[in-house]
Order: C-alpha cells, then structure tokens, then sequence
C-alpha cells in the first residue's frame, strides 16, 4: 500500500444528488486550467533537469522543495508515529501535499495542504491497524 501515492474510499453519490439539476463546484476546464499552470510552476521550479514534476523527486529532492513550518512538522510527525507509515510514505505525503499547495498557486506548504495529503493516505490507516 505505501507503494500508491494516494487511495482513499469513495462513498456512493446518493440518487437525489445525482439526479439534482443544480450542481455545483468546478467544471472540467477550470479543474484543466488550474492542473496546467500548477504543472507549469513544477517545471519552473526545477528548470531544465530531468526532473519535471513533483512525483518525480527523489528524497534529497522531497527535502528541498518541501520545507515545512513547525506546525505542519508536528503534524506529520504525529501522523507518521500513529498511523506507522513508513519513509516512503512519509515522503508521499511531502509530494502529495506539495502538489496540492501548486494547485492551489500557493509557494508553501501550509497545514490544509498537509492535512488533505494526509487524509488521502487514510487506508494506511486501516491496512496498517
């Protein structure tokens, strides 16, 4: 399991929100636009290398590109000891959540970054328990 960057469980959409005229949240060429530049900001970030995008990055790399504040340390370190993950795990977390801060055009990693990157890893939880 620590070998998947992300697995989460998908609940079923209930009928009536399935069949509601009004749906809300982003269409699919808001989602294209805000994946576009945030893949454009990975290969800014590291230039012309054979390294083009975030899950790509070795550890050393992982280290240098995804700095955390002393929260959001606290918090992976919290979550790594209860949940067991391992290194790999750990730095799946650090690019996942990297990811996540580039869509949402932000230059750091703040706590609800980290917090949903953690949360996809919730079968961790359940595998490892």
């Amino acid at each position: 399991m620590d070998r998947i960057d992300i697995h989460i469980e998908v609940p079923a959409v209930p009928f009536d929100e399935l069949s509601s005229p009004a749906r809300g949240g982003s269409t699919s060429a808001q989602m294209r636009a805000d994946v576009v530049k945030a893949r454009e900001g990975q290969l800014a970030r590291f230039g012309n290398g054979a390294i083009q995008y975030n899950a790509q990055m070795s550890s050393r790399q992982v280290r240098q590109f995804c700095k955390l504040n002393w929260p959001c340390q606290h918090m992976l370190r919290h979550s790594v000891e209860e949940m067991g993950l391992s290194a790999r795990a750990h730095d799946k977390i650090l690019r996942v959540a990297r990811t996540i801060a580039d869509v949402a055009g932000d230059e750091s990693i703040d706590e609800s970054h980290l917090a949903e990157a953690i949360g996809y890893r919730s079968l961790d939880r359940d595998f490892w328990s």
